[in-house]
Formats: structure tokens, sequence, C-alpha cells
């Protein structure tokens, strides 16, 4: 009978990843045909061939590291989600992973093993060529999340005597250059950087010209101590392609390179977008014990506040008894300025994380989103004052809705960016915990000012 299920061209050169390239390895996965599966493998950028583990189960994960002997593409494993990643890691041998580590540049060297347990670490470590493994442990030395983990030790640099002539033959010369690099780095005697050359301007100038008369002397230094998000920071407002990293005294040791710093962008970006929903250690690859345990403690924080603001609508139980039609309303006025502080919480986050919201704005913004609640609220207020007088035909029932939702949309937006710029002074993450507060003070109000309206104006 004929098979008319297409199958991949196993010969294309870098192949992109398809569904049916997905049934085909898992068929061959399940049929043990290791050669089958490098064939199909072979194809693949590296990055495709991480979209292709995380498609796979762990039984799967386990027979595709058998049928690679556990000789993978050191590439692919940076690409891997962390989870997976430390779950290949963990079906290798500490030889194997050693291999893979001396293949790549430093920083995604230490990328790879940074998570590791400590002896296991030392165990891959003893298998690194001594050259590669000292560098690596002085990049583990640093505090994660900072320009000592991110950078690469290879660099180009060169003394400012030297003219363009002199440091081409010497890049021509030398067999151990960095795989990419942009920039030739010019060095004092004590090997402190004073100047770059970016590559295209070397490249142009006639060989005699010292290379000191071309350097670009204006440099963004980055201590190797320095946090991250900082130096993605400069890397975003000055458009940085390269940065050379520094250690207390000075001396160049290593460089951050541009793809490092998009790979930390979206991380950071990552990371605020899950704190924004309470989820910040959670992980699309964990399992459901860890993924239940990440996500309770938030969900026990909102428990908490919501029966704050259940406790405030109790206050006003004997109220609520005379009139049915405030039980119907009050969950819009919450609704509502709920939304309005998550519009303004967003916007805050965001603006204080690329350091457009900062202390010398921060009180003309704070004026802005009070008039804007203010704005949305009467416009709001006067539409679903209009729904509750056709509803219920009581005048002051959308007199005390009109009102409550206008005080409530101003303090949503209020608390929406004073929020964030508290937390933010104390040194708090305000994508991490503002969300809650916010919620909690729109919920608290809202119920507050429409039920103590209520009992001021209809009873």
């Amino acid at each position: 009978m004929e098979n008319n299920q297409a199958t991949p061209d196993e010969t294309e050169p870098n192949r992109p990843l398809t569904p049916e390239t997905i049934r085909a390895v898992r068929d061959a996965l399940a049929e043990r045909d290791w050669a089958r599966v490098r064939s199909l493998c072979e194809p693949l950028h590296a990055a495709d061939l991480a979209d292709l583990v995380h498609q796979l189960s762990s039984a799967e994960r386990e027979a595709f590291v058998e049928a690679f002997g556990g000789q993978l593409d050191p590439e692919m494993l940076i690409d891997l989600d962390e989870t997976v990643r430390d779950e290949i890691i963990a079906l290798m041998e500490p030889g194997e992973v050693a291999a893979a580590v001396s293949e790549l540049d430093t920083d995604d060297a230490v990328y790879l093993l940074e998570d590791l347990e400590p002896e296991e670490r030392e165990a891959v470590l003893e298998s690194v060529p001594e050259e590669e493994r000292v560098a690596v442990e002085k990049s583990l030395n640093y505090a994660e999340d900072t320009a000592g983990r991110l950078m690469q030790r290879d660099l180009i640099a060169v003394p400012s005597f030297w003219t363009i002539g002199h440091t081409i033959d010497y890049l021509r010369e030398t067999e151990d250059l960095p795989d990419d690099f942009y920039e030739i780095y010019v060095v004092d005697p004590a090997h402190h950087p004073i100047g770059a050359v970016p590559l295209n301007r070397a490249m142009r100038t006639k060989r005699d010209v010292p290379i000191s008369d071309i350097m670009e002397r204006d440099i963004h230094i980055i201590p190797a101590d320095m946090e991250q998000e900082e130096v993605a920071y400069l890397f975003q407002q000055y458009d940085l392609t390269s940065a050379p990293v520094v250690d207390k005294s000075g001396r160049l040791i290593g460089v951050i390179m541009v793809d490092d710093i998009l790979d930390v962008i979206e991380e950071e970006a990552e990371e605020d977008l899950l704190a924004l929903g309470g989820v910040q250690d959670d992980n699309f690859y964990d399992s459901v014990w860890k993924t239940t345990m990440s996500r309770a403690p938030w969900l026990a924080v909102n428990l908490a506040t919501a029966l704050l603001a259940s406790a405030v609508i109790n206050l006003f139980g004997a109220t609520i008894e005379k009139a049915v039609a405030l039980a119907v309303l009050m969950p819009i006025v919450a609704s509502m300025g709920g939304n309005a502080g998550t519009q303004t919480l967003t916007i805050a986050v965001r603006a204080l994380a690329t350091r457009e919201l900062t202390p010398h704005n921060a009180w003309r913004l704070v004026n802005k989103e009070m008039l804007v609640g203010f704005g949305n609220g009467v416009l709001m207020a006067v539409l679903v004052g209009a729904v509750t007088y056709v509803w219920f035909g009581d005048t002051r029932l959308a007199l005390v809705i009109v009102l409550a939702m206008i005080v409530n949309m101003i303090s949503a937006g209020l608390a929406g960016i004073l929020i964030p710029l508290a937390l933010d002074r104390m040194k708090i993450d305000p994508a991490l915990a503002s969300s809650v507060f916010v919620t909690t003070i729109t919920d608290v109000l809202g119920f507050f000012s429409f039920l103590g309206l209520a009992s001021l104006i209809l009873f």
C-alpha cells in the first residue's frame, strides 16, 4: 500500500522545523532508530533543534540523548528552556557536558553550568581543559545576574602605540581569536581600556596610521559587578553592539556582546510580565507540583485581600439588605476601578523599568493619572448612571453609582502609579508586588465609597 504521508527532506541544509519533522523524529525515537533520529536532526539549526526537544516528552528526551550518545550540539543546549536543559544535562555524563562546555564561549559555558549543583558542576569542570576551566571558574565567582556572568573573556586588546598594519597582522597570525567581535579595544600598560576601534573603521584605514589616532575615546566601560538590568539599559540607551568589562582595579577582563543583552532584555520583560500575574517563578515546563507551589503563595495573598474587601461589604450589611439593587451594582464599581488601576500600573511598571519614570517627573505623571482617572470616571459614570436609571428608575441610586465611580476611578489611577513608585523607592520590585496592592485598594475603596454614599443618600 502506498504511503502518501509527507516526509521531510533530510538532505536539505538549514531545513526549518515542521510538524512533519517532529512526528518523524518521535516515530524514530519510538522505534529506537537512532540513525534515523540523527539524520532527521542533522539539517536543523540549533534553535530549531531546541524547539524540537521542547516538544518531546520526558521519556522521548531520554531516548533523544541516547540517540546522540550524549554528543549533543552545545548551541542547542544554550537555547533550551532552563528546566528542560537541566533535565537533558542530568541525562548526560560529566565528560559529555565538559565537551560541550569546551566548545562554548565563556558566557555561554557559565550559563550552562550556573544552575548545576556544586558537586555536579565540579565534576564537569574537572574534565574541562585548564585554560577554559579557569576562565569559567572566574566568571562563576561573580554574582548571578551581573556583568561578570554575562561577559565572554575572548576579546581583542592591543596597545595604543601599535599601527593599523601591526594590528591587522596580529589578527591574521593569531589562531585563538573570538568567533565574533565588533571592536578592537585599546589598552594602556596596566591593561586598562582607553579606547575602541570599530572593525569597519580599522579596515578602511591605512596601515601606517597609529591605532590611537582613530580610536573612540568615549567608551562605555562596565564594572564586572554591575547588575544586568543596568547593563541592558546602557546598551539600549546608547545603541551599543559591545562593551568592555573591567574588574575592581579597572583592568580589562571581558566583553559583553549585544546578542547576550537581547537575551537579558527578553528575560527581564518576561519576568515583569509573569510577576504582574503573580507567577514570577512559574515555568511552562515545570512539573504540576512545582507549578502549583509557585502560584499558591500569591493566590493566598489575593485571598487575604478578598477577605478584606468582604469585611468592608459586611460593614454595610444592613444597607445592602434594604436595597437588592446595591448588590447588583457593586461589582461594576470594583471591576471598573480594578481595570483602570491595572492600566495605570502596567504603564508605570514599564516606565520604571525603562527609566522613563523617575523622581524628577513622578509628580507630573501622578497629576496626569489623577486627571485621566477623573476624566474616565466622569465618562464611565455618565454611562453607568444612565443604565442604572433605566434599569431601576431611581435617580438617587443613579447618583450614588455616578459619584462612587468617579471616586474609585481617581483612586485607581493614583494607586496604579503611587504604589509602584513607593515600592521602587523601597527597593522592592514593583512588578512583583504592585498588582496585589492596587487590586486591594480599588476593591476596598470601591465598595466603601459605593456603600458609604448609598447609606448617606438612600437611607
